[in-house]
């Protein structure tokens, strides 16, 4: 339906104050300065939300099409420190003519934020994993000179393993919203209702986003979950700058917590409890270069029961890591980190290097990209590993690669040969295969 361009401006498309005296000269010829629209008109015009036509004319008597309001609109979304009651003015519009827009090539999705206030994302993912293990096995006659005293042995483990993953995100107003993460886990090699199945909800949170200011509540993932702590933990977490960041966070992690056991003795021994966990870093990406600087603690107490008594253990981690990454060009990368746990005597170290060519795009079919890594896993320096052939406690080469072979659709595939830290005997290989489906 058609308005005419004085009754849009004025009613709706309200920029400035159209009660504010206006001091500017006269900006079209044919609305006088005792018009009852001219404050509003000439606030608009000198905000560069309408132009007017070439002959200094405003023909505010002249009906507008759909795409001339869409052009204004679009001045006005451009505008810097709106008024919060104008912006939501101006979102609704946007989003009434969110199709011209569009057409016109602006975007419209902080718009179409406030129109559909829940949002849904997720995937289904399909994992195959073979893990062949090597072991040199010594047996009564061992001796160190003779290797005739050693013989091999070998296994095989494979897991097909089918996920769907919900990833809700929920409006609260201009500055908060709530985040969750569902999972629901089951294995295409087992009957279903065999009780491998698991649904788990993995995270919830809330967020505040403000100007160079970001605070998070509930469960969520905490700093270095793409290193060492790939997971997430109860807490609370702030984070604040633009080129430097800085970010603190305190809660609680039960990953550490272990099961409850009897010893030799016939006493029962308790597993970890929850440990309190507190993590800060610094950061700087800017350009081409990003580099940062984090440490995570951890404590814990570990109860005994011996000879019917009670006995408390302190146990603590604390951990370093620095990281730096470089993009050379559009296609190429390297990147890596170096992590150590202070209060361990072994498998303290955790480092990684990882060199990457171009990288598959999830919405665009036929990209792809590929990778070269070396990394080293100490079992009290990777709480959480997020790497997929290479665990916890191994050291070894990766190679993988990624496509997609359709929008959405994303093909990714990982060869491993590793060692095990603990024992040097102990040789593994892994082939690892994924297919992501993303909606």
């Amino acid at each position: 339906m058609k308005k005419t361009l004085i009754s849009a401006l004025t009613t709706a498309l309200v920029v400035g104050a159209a009660s504010t005296t206006f001091a500017a000269a006269n900006p079209f010829s044919d609305v006088p300065a005792d018009h009852w629209a001219y404050d509003a008109v000439s606030q608009l015009a000198a905000d560069g939300v309408i132009e007017g036509y070439g002959d200094t004319t405003f023909q505010g008597d002249k009906n507008i099409t759909r795409y001339e309001m869409a052009q204004m609109i679009a001045k006005a979304m451009a505008k810097q420190d709106v008024p919060a009651t104008d912006k939501a003015l101006i979102d609704k519009l946007a989003a009434e003519f969110a199709d011209e827009l569009n057409n016109l090539g602006v975007r419209v999705s902080n718009l179409e934020k406030h129109a559909d206030m829940v949002k849904w994302n997720g995937k289904i993912e399909y994992t195959y994993e073979s893990d062949r293990s090597n072991y040199n096995i010594h047996d009564a006659s061992y001796d160190s000179d003779d290797p005739t005293t050693r013989k091999k042995e070998s296994s095989k483990s494979n897991l097909n393993q089918l996920l769907f993953r919900l990833e809700p995100t929920a409006e609260v107003n201009d500055h908060w919203d709530v985040h969750a993460r569902l999972d629901a886990k089951t294995y295409m090699d087992k009957d279903a209702g065999n009780g491998d199945e698991s649904v788990k909800l993995k995270r919830v949170w809330a967020q505040g986003n403000y100007k160079n200011f970001t605070v998070k509540a509930g469960k969520f993932a905490p700093i270095d979950n793409d290193s060492i702590m790939d997971t997430e933990f109860s807490g609370a977490e702030v984070a604040f700058g633009n080129d430097v960041t800085f970010t603190l966070g305190a809660g609680r992690w039960s990953g550490v917590k272990g099961e409850d056991w009897t010893d030799a003795n016939g006493n029962t021994v308790v597993g970890d409890k929850a440990a309190n966990y507190q993590y800060a870093g610094i950061g700087y990406a800017k350009d081409k270069f990003a580099a940062g600087v984090d440490y995570h603690h951890l404590g814990l107490d570990k109860i005994y029961y011996p000879d019917n008594g009670k006995e408390k253990e302190k146990d603590k981690a604390d951990i370093w890591i620095a990281k730096a990454a470089y993009r050379f060009d559009n296609v190429s990368a390297l990147g890596g980190y170096y992590a150590q746990n202070s209060d361990a005597d072994d498998y303290a170290k955790s480092a990684s290097i990882e060199y990457d060519y171009k990288g598959a795009q999830q919405e665009n079919a036929g990209t792809w990209g590929a990778w070269l890594a070396y990394r080293h896993l100490g079992t009290y320096a990777t709480l959480a590993s997020t790497f997929d052939v290479i665990k916890t406690g191994e050291k070894g080469w990766e190679v993988g690669g990624n496509y997609t072979v359709f929008k959405n659709v994303v093909g990714t595939l990982r060869y491993g040969n590793t060692k095990a830290l603990a024992d040097s005997d102990q040789k593994d290989t892994y082939l690892f295969g994924r297919v992501e489906f993303f909606f």
